[in-house]
């Protein structure tokens, strides 16, 4: 179950009213707008409470999202990329994420890096579409999964900061 700041930033999230997916040519852009809607309200609150998280940016007919997420250890940032394509079944089928750089590094992952969001996150979604956005998929898909998986990885030696790598080299 979500924990009450979780559950109030979700809230202030617009729910989306459209429900078209990227082959509804007429209604896409207007799906699309209510994404982009979204996540600037959510990134607004995100950094509103100092905690800005990730970046978003989309090709030019919103198909293919790039950006970059972090996740703030022990003081330190650890960066990593990003990315995802709209299902053409969108929104009833969420976007797999896929964080390339942990590729291979733990269970809760597939092939090419995409995480695993099957147990805890699918089922909401499923009963949450086509309300649901890219804003949610971040804020109850990636932001969760990120607080779970890196502080294990970096414990576990499989991902170290960048600047201790570059004294390792040296």
């Amino acid at each position: 179950m979500a924990d009450e700041a979780t559950r109030k930033a979700v809230s202030q999230i617009p729910l989306l009213k459209t429900h078209a997916g990227p082959r509804d040519r007429a209604l896409w852009p207007q799906r699309l707008k209510e994404e982009y809607q979204a996540l600037i309200r959510f990134v607004e609150q995100n950094k509103a409470a100092d905690n800005d998280w990730f970046r978003l940016e989309s090709n030019a007919d919103g198909t293919r999202w790039t950006g970059t997420c972090w996740f703030i250890h022990e003081l330190l940032r650890y960066e990593f990329r990003l990315e995802f394509d709209i299902p053409v079944t969108y929104p009833d089928t969420a976007p797999e994420v896929a964080v390339p750089e942990l590729d291979g590094k733990t269970a809760k992952m597939y092939r090419g890096g995409k995480i695993c969001l099957t147990e805890h996150f699918a089922p909401l979604w499923a009963r949450n579409a086509p309300r649901f956005g890219l804003a949610h998929l971040m804020a109850l898909g990636l932001g969760p999964w990120l607080a779970v998986e890196v502080p294990d990885l970096i414990s576990k030696g499989l991902v170290v900061h960048k600047e201790q790598q570059r004294e390792a080299a040296e």
